[in-house]
């Protein structure tokens, strides 16, 4: 669940439109009926740029051990997918686009939505005191100032991420196969000093967003997992996207692997990961691009609402949204990347909702370290967000 790095940083962590497809079918359909051509939508060579360098991508992963490469990418009305590898090491059975997997801290950016269409109906404000609808919050994670909701989801409130505590204060395989409430993983923070005084500049912390999970469920009075499927999953039609439970994972599902204590572990449905909304949605690329194309567009949000999401005023944290410069259109990026254990995921969107790419790899059993982030690991999040921009810079 650890944070998309920033090009160029260096950053050690805890422990990445379904419209235009079913337009695409129809304006087939018509063709094939009138014998009329349709103009394409954007040129054969821009078109070849970025699918044989996403091919290469992938190529380079597989390589490097990567047991699975997921690709879809829908640019300027253009939808490519690709797989490669295999659902499961030790399985023959192929990797395919449309398959399942764990999408760490993308989870973020549902959360937030969900978050900010209460605060579209009154029921929140962004410069609430999070204790205002939390009471036990002060008690979880003893602030060091007046948090709100608004420094929450912009990673403001200084809270440190409680995962240190948690990979450090237990064997790694407990740490990963326990199943904790959030108001228990969110206590382990108390362990750890805080970074900086609410307010004061954006460090990442999933612990924002366990506070978050656990205030939209009071607000409700229902479960993430049926919060989500409300407001974000059922209404953009995500029927493969869900928040992790404690059943088996979908037979059509990508499995982790973990090298922990010399023995395989399936990180698949650990039990750290049910229910978490700091990282535990599963989903698929298309699913996902679907997702911030539809959000980009106003679908879920109104626009001026998501204008509010995109600012960040520290520079790359926007609420439950990162940003990057778009070299080609003038304004910026957004998406989120997204980590959990032999799972790694990034999403990248323009601003106008006509260009996006979602990459979803699963990595080699020995290469997880839940502490440490390195920013030349070629099977790294950079390497992720790298082929992203370069797909989306095929307008340039």
């Amino acid at each position: 669940m650890s944070e998309p790095a920033k090009p160029g940083s260096v950053k050690r962590l805890p422990p990445p439109r379904r419209l235009l497809v079913l337009a695409a079918i129809l304006a087939v359909m018509l063709t094939g009926c009138t014998g009329s051509p349709t103009a394409p939508v954007q040129t054969t060579q821009a078109a070849v740029k970025y699918r044989t360098g996403l091919e290469d991508f992938s190529r380079r992963m597989l390589d490097l051990g990567a047991p699975a490469v997921l690709i879809e990418a829908r640019i300027n009305g253009d939808v490519w997918s690709h797989a490669g590898g295999v659902r499961s090491l030790g399985s023959a059975a192929p990797a395919e686009a449309s398959d399942s997997t764990h999408i760490g801290s993308v989870t973020k950016s549902m959360v937030a939505v969900s978050v900010l269409k209460l605060v579209e109906e009154g029921l929140v404000q962004l410069d609430d005191a999070v204790a205002n609808h939390l009471p036990e919050f002060d008690s979880l994670v003893n602030p060091r100032g007046a948090v709100t909701v608004a420094h929450l989801l912009r990673h403001e409130s200084g809270i440190p991420s409680y995962e240190e505590e948690l990979f450090s204060s237990r064997p790694i395989r407990q740490a990963l196969t326990q199943k904790l409430s959030l108001g228990e993983s969110l206590a382990l923070s108390k362990a750890m000093p805080w970074v900086r005084t609410p307010g004061s500049g954006a460090d990442y912390s999933n612990s924002n967003y366990l506070v978050l999970g656990l205030m939209l469920e009071r607000l409700h009075g229902r479960p993430l997992a049926e919060i989500l499927r409300n407001d974000v999953f059922e209404p953009l039609g995500m029927k493969d996207t869900h928040l992790t439970g404690t059943g088996t994972p979908p037979s059509t599902m990508i499995h982790g692997q973990l090298e922990v204590d010399g023995e395989g572990l399936d990180s698949a449905y650990l039990g750290a990961i049910v229910g978490n909304p700091a990282g535990g949605v599963v989903s698929t690329v298309g699913d996902l691009n679907t997702f911030y194309a539809s959000l980009m567009e106003g679908r879920l949000l109104k626009p001026a609402t998501v204008q509010q999401m995109q600012l960040a005023p520290f520079g790359f944290f926007g609420m439950g949204l990162l940003r990057w410069k778009d070299v080609c259109g003038g304004s910026y990026y957004y998406g989120h990347g997204g980590e959990w254990a032999g799972y790694r995921t990034t999403v990248v969107t323009s601003a106008d909702a006509k260009r996006q790419v979602a990459i979803a790899i699963t990595y080699p059993p020995e290469s997880w370290d839940p502490a440490a982030y390195n920013p030349d690991n070629p099977l790294g999040p950079d390497a992720l967000y790298r082929a992203a921009r370069t797909a989306l810079d095929v307008k340039c």
